[in-house]
């Protein structure tokens, strides 16, 4: 068993800016109409394969997958966005931490995702040997449109709205950029829809593997 060397929390973190998955304005939503306020509409899950990263976190048989802030206890414990995780095994992985009976390691991890569980369906990678592809900046590099008001307004919204899937958000050259657990498509449309476009950017942490 090789230990950690560096907090899980930051790591999954910055890890989790490089890969959340974007979905742009032009994405076409999973459903819900075009008039339909941002968090009253839920994005479909994914039909094929996704991707993960953030910390495994197995607390006496119970696993999760916690994806963004953790609690930087020891042990961790995971912040609201865990999500179970099936199909997971310690035989074979390398890069985790025990105490008592919690074990833990930060990873990226690939399988199913049905709106509740992450199935695994590959070895896990350590996410600090884990290198994903940069995706494309769905801004064009132009500024957004709003200004600190705007966006400080929608961004006090956000946790009523989007609940347990909300991971966190940060305004940044006039747009608002939200990361959440998963995104078709369906929130980037609502919000663009009930705010205009050029002011927001729903980035979805779990990527999709066959999109």
């Amino acid at each position: 068993m090789r230990r950690l060397s560096r907090p899980l929390g930051i790591v999954a973190a910055g890890a989790l800016v490089l890969f959340a998955a974007t979905a742009c304005a032009t994405a076409t939503p999973g459903s819900g109409g075009s008039a339909a306020p941002l968090g009253a509409v839920t994005p479909v899950p994914p039909d094929g394969e996704v991707a993960a990263v953030g910390t495994v976190l197995d607390a006496g048989g119970d696993v999760q997958l916690c994806i963004g802030a953790i609690a930087e206890s020891y042990p961790p414990q995971c912040g609201p966005a865990g999500i179970p995780l099936d199909g997971w095994t310690w035989e074979g992985v390398e890069g985790f931490e025990a105490s008592g009976d919690t074990t833990w390691g930060a990873y990226a991890v690939r399988g199913t995702y049905d709106g509740d569980t992450f199935t695994a369906a590959q070895q896990p990678v350590m996410l600090a040997l884990y290198d994903p592809i940069a995706l494309p900046d769905p801004t064009g590099g132009e500024p957004g449109k709003g200004d600190d008001a705007t966006l400080a307004g929608i961004q006090d919204e956000l946790p009523d709205r989007l609940g347990d899937s909300y991971l966190g958000s940060t305004p940044q050259d006039g747009w608002l950029w939200i990361d959440v657990v998963w995104d078709d498509g369906t929130w980037q449309h609502a919000a663009d829809a009930e705010y205009g476009e050029g002011l927001v950017v729903i980035r979805s942490a779990l990527r999709d593997m066959d999109g």
